[in-house]
């Protein structure tokens, strides 16, 4: 179910990037969108996991420096069927966790100093099978081209409002005036759904991983107990360094706020998560050699 919503949301996003290209230009305008879309995705592709391990200091470890923690990280990728991933610790007391990498060959996991201090071993090993289940469903391409739309459409939306602002004096019917209006609407309405839809396809995804995740380590509960800690942990100590555009790829938010922001979070609600994993029962994928 996760699987065909991320699809029907994917093809919203590009149905809503086509309309907005057209609403701009016409055939040429849908020509430029879509350029301009693949070389969003593109460049994200090749160096988005250098730029956000860069922004958040990771250093690359060895099996030589955290012994026990690399080991479990490589057991848990041959457990998946994947290849041994570079791995990172992250110079942050807030405990979180993040997957990133162009595709399972070239693929990193990254967990900052504090999740390894307040969780067991069996829940940072169930966090690892959460970042690894990501790699293994492909999350990191899924939103890459989920960013990527969304940010062409809101670059879209923007120059459709210079546009309506600096047509505005050039005639005073009504069909112009009608016009103006649908075409502000338009740059208006279009990149926050193209935002809510791309929320909507990290929270689908997270759904996913976490029930990946479960079934790589075996032990959805012990995911459960540390998904319980961490969203608590975060809450006191949220990570200061964090940004908004990268905020959907750690395992529980990084960024505080209630209300109406709860509203628009790349995360589904914890509750719902914990709920799931405790309603799973332990078992493992069955990888083939």
């Amino acid at each position: 179910m996760n699987r065909i919503k991320t699809t029907l949301l994917l093809s919203l996003l590009t149905i809503l990037m086509v309309f907005m290209g057209s609403a701009l230009g016409g055939k040429t305008g849908m020509v430029f969108a879509f350029v301009v879309a693949c070389a969003m995705n593109f460049f994200s592709y090749w160096f988005s996991d250098k730029i956000v391990l860069k922004m958040y200091g990771a250093r690359e470890i060895g099996e030589h420096d955290y012994p026990a923690f690399y080991g479990m990280v490589r057991r848990l990728a041959l457990q998946a069927g994947l290849p041994m991933p570079r791995v990172y610790i992250i110079p942050s007391d807030s405990p979180n966790a993040f997957a990133t990498g162009r595709n399972q060959e070239h693929a990193a996991v990254a967990a900052t100093e504090g999740i390894m201090r307040i969780l067991t071993p069996e829940e940072l090993e169930g966090v690892m099978a959460h970042e690894l289940a990501h790699v293994r469903n492909r999350d990191i391409l899924v939103g890459t081209i989920a960013a990527t739309l969304a940010g062409a459409v809101s670059m879209i939306g923007s120059m459709l409002q210079w546009g309506a602002m600096l047509g505005a004096g050039r005639g005073d019917d009504e069909d112009g005036a009608g016009g103006l209006i649908g075409s502000l609407a338009m740059a208006i309405i279009a990149p926050i759904a193209a935002m809510l839809i791309q929320m909507a396809v990290s929270r689908s995804r997270e759904y996913l991983a976490d029930e990946s995740g479960a079934r790589i380590c075996g032990n959805p509960l012990a995911l459960a107990d540390a998904l319980r800690k961490l969203h608590a942990a975060s809450q006191m100590l949220p990570m200061t360094e964090a940004r908004p555009a990268t905020a959907h790829m750690f395992i529980v938010n990084p960024l505080t706020g209630g209300g109406l922001a709860s509203l628009f979070s790349t995360h589904p609600p914890m509750e719902e998560r914990i709920a799931r994993l405790e309603a799973m029962r332990p078992v493992r994928f069955e990888v083939k050699t």
